[in-house]
């Protein structure tokens, strides 16, 4: 068949971004569609300005925290109108934890969950033989091993959102008096400098990928507690494979983690052709969320992919040993604004981390920013 469609997409710079869809690429074609796909490094996915790429590309796979400045810049296809309601019910029944519902604001759908991802832990089980399951756990393995905590780039505010969350206190989504009660934030900050002071050289600077490449290259790191899951780490065939498992609960058994992943948008520039719905719809479908996808290193958002045998033998169960935190998981406010506002505010948790600031003002500060942020978006009411 000729090739009488052609789209451009644009997705994030990792195996587990680029395979699957490359991939896929090469069958769409069969059905008479191109589509090419462009990468950008996984710093310019967190952070780049959605309005401007959607001018370029018919197809994007995106952060959720982009949202509210997608409805303000009017820039993507509700996935009403791409796929259809009876498509969507499917997927709500389907998609693990709340990976869908991070993508509904202002009543539609704006992506679909193409990749599922929450913070879990990492554990290399020759360093670390025990999983900690609580925090406590945790700084008692720091005194022993070395452990490390995910800071660079927004994952400072991640990091610090998820710990006050198993604390039984999720940061404020928007204006608020306080982001988060003064003790809580002192508890969280005081458990995060212990483990930053004892940290090996250099983590604070890597993002989870280049923690996760050096916990596989070498053996000074045997525990993160808080890192966005890589499935492709987990592969037993690797010398120093990663074994993922759950977060760490606070004391009163709270989960705490900050959902990621990644959604399949369509920009107002593509003309939807039922070849291109076809294929968005098969990507999605349990057939290819439990063989496709993870035979081409990526990460599945669906259950039957999370609950097969057979996608998690190779990965030390990875699905199955995640699947309690990413069920349990919080998701980040998504106002226009927020995505330089989540640096900005990792900034001041890193500052406070390194100067033992009080708590009472880094909530202050924190405080600040994000009603600043808040108060100056178009109002968007999820």
């Amino acid at each position: 068949m000729s090739v009488v469609a052609h789209f451009a997409g644009l997705t994030w710079d990792h195996p587990r971004g680029r395979a699957p869809l490359e991939a896929a690429a090469v069958l769409a074609a069969e059905d008479g569609l191109d589509i090419r796909w462009d990468v950008h490094s996984l710093e310019g996915f967190e952070s780049a300005p959605l309005a401007e790429l959607a001018d370029r590309y018919d197809l994007i796979v995106l952060d959720h925290p982009h949202l509210g400045d997608a409805l303000a810049s009017a820039c993507l296809r509700p996935m009403e109108e791409v796929v259809g309601a009876a498509v969507l019910d499917d997927i709500a029944h389907c998609a693990v934890g709340p990976s869908l519902e991070t993508y509904r604001l202002g009543g539609l759908t704006w992506a679909l969950p193409l990749d599922a991802a929450t913070q879990v832990s990492a554990r290399r089980e020759d360093l670390a033989p025990t999983q900690p399951r609580t925090w406590e756990d945790v700084t008692a393995l720091a005194r022993e091993a070395p452990v490390a905590l995910s800071l660079s780039g927004p994952h400072a505010y991640l990091t610090f959102a998820s710990v006050c969350q198993s604390l039984g206190a999720p940061l404020a989504d928007g204006e608020a008096t306080q982001i988060v009660d003064v003790p809580i934030a002192e508890r969280a900050l005081d458990l995060l400098a212990d483990l930053t002071a004892r940290a090996p050289r250099g983590t604070e600077a890597q993002n989870p990928i280049a923690l996760l490449e050096r916990m596989t290259s070498g053996d000074d790191l045997a525990y993160i507690p808080l890192v966005y899951g890589y499935v492709g780490y987990a592969d037993r065939r690797l010398e120093r494979s990663v074994t993922f498992g759950a977060a760490p609960l606070g004391p009163g058994g709270w989960v705490g983690s900050t959902i990621g992943g990644t959604g399949l948008a369509v920009t107002r520039r593509a003309e939807v052709t039922d070849a291109l719905r076809d294929h968005i719809v098969w990507l999605l479908s349990d057939t290819a969320q439990s063989g496709f996808i993870p035979e081409h290193q990526g990460q599945p958002a669906m259950t039957a992919a999370w609950d097969s045998d057979a996608v998690n033998a190779p990965v030390g169960d990875f699905y199955r040993r995640t699947r309690s935190t990413i069920d349990g998981a919080w998701t980040r406010p998504r106002f226009a604004g927020f995505t330089p506002l989540q640096s900005e505010m990792s900034r001041i948790v890193r500052d406070a981390l390194k100067d033992r600031t009080p708590a009472a003002d880094v909530v202050a500060m924190l405080t600040r920013a994000q009603n600043a942020a808040s108060t100056a978006r178009e109002e968007i009411t999820s």
